[in-house]
């Protein structure tokens, strides 16, 4: 596979995945939680309150994992592994383009100032588990 092929494969299971796990660190140990994941390109995007121990953790260490994909009985399907780095993105723009009326149960609204996003610029892309092929991968460190 190609670079492209790889980046190709990462968006479209991205994409069809809207549920995965968050790994960031806390006090120099794993700390895993299930988020939303929205994506421009292979950039990922996740709400969260302004007020949470994840904050606290991005701010303290910013290199976070996500695992995405992997819904079914697990055995065949193929996953994407994501190890980058998380920033705290609060622009309007975003928080609207995002907002769905399910947050309300923890946001008054995209204009919330406790709304924010994790914004998770990856540095490695692995595509894992496609059908008897070895894992793939896609390093963005020096892009």
């Amino acid at each position: 596979m190609t670079n492209q092929d790889i980046k190709n494969q990462a968006i479209k299971i991205i994409s069809g995945h809207r549920t995965g796990i968050l790994s960031s660190v806390e006090n120099n140990k794993p700390h895993s939680r299930y988020m939303t994941y929205y994506n421009d390109d292979l950039t990922l995007y996740t709400p969260t309150q302004m007020d949470t121990e994840k904050i606290e953790e991005i701010e303290k260490n910013p290199y976070v994992a996500v695992l995405l994909g992997y819904e079914e009985k697990g055995q065949s399907d193929t996953y994407i592994e994501i190890t980058g780095k998380s920033a705290i993105n609060n622009t309007e723009t975003l928080k609207k383009q995002f907002w769905d009326d399910s947050f309300q149960e923890w946001f008054e609204g995209p204009e919330d100032p406790n709304y924010v996003y994790l914004q998770i610029t990856p540095e490695v892309v692995r595509i894992l588990n496609m059908h008897g092929e070895p894992p793939q991968e896609l390093s963005l460190e020096n892009e």
